[in-house]
């Protein structure tokens, strides 16, 4: 069986609108989130996502992997940047005072405490996305399944008799859904 390829590489070699769209709707969400801490104005956070957006989308036929969590870094070094930029340009207002330039320094270091924030809430937010498209691809009992099991932490033992189902049955739920999240996952969460 083949394994269909990430996202990332159907972008840089065929892709399609889908791959866009999916780009746009798992990666909008995490830039904005992050924006709309620093900026009281849905208009600056709107600009700049946009702004990071079109970066994304013209540099990433080069961008290449060096290592589990570069894209995640690579990212956040875009947003970083088109974020300087706008807020030099006095178009950016930020809600944080005159301490900016700093707040923009730590999360430009890999090392920093709010890089670790980022990257945490960067695959909680993935995930949330990933999920939220498995979910409209299975039945609703499968999703079920596996949701009580593998996302609030329920016994198998317990869903199964609760939904009349054998724990084999739920087991091949889980994986099914599994699987669909690993591969519209591949390479965009480490």
């Amino acid at each position: 069986m083949e394994t269909s390829p990430s996202l990332l590489d159907r972008l840089k070699s065929s892709p399609e609108d889908t791959d866009w769209e999916q780009l746009v709707s798992v990666y909008t969400p995490v830039i904005h989130g992050w924006l709309r801490r620093y900026s009281a104005s849905a208009q600056d956070v709107d600009d700049v996502v946009q702004e990071v957006m079109s970066v994304v989308i013209r540099k990433l036929p080069l961008f290449e992997r060096a290592r589990l969590g570069s894209f995640r870094a690579w990212l956040r070094t875009i947003t970083v940047n088109c974020l300087r930029e706008s807020w030099r340009s006095k178009k950016f207002r930020p809600s944080t005072g005159s301490d900016f330039e700093q707040v923009l320094d730590f999360l430009g270091d890999p090392g920093s405490e709010l890089s670790r924030i980022w990257d945490a809430e960067y695959d909680e937010r993935v995930l949330q996305s990933l999920l939220g498209q498995v979910q409209s691809q299975v039945t609703d009992s499968t999703w079920e399944m596996f949701r009580r099991v593998a996302v609030e932490g329920e016994s198998s033992e317990s869903v199964a008799a609760d939904l009349g189902v054998t724990v084999n049955a739920l087991y091949i739920a889980r994986s099914r859904v599994m699987t669909k999240l690993r591969t519209l996952g591949r390479g965009l969460m480490e």
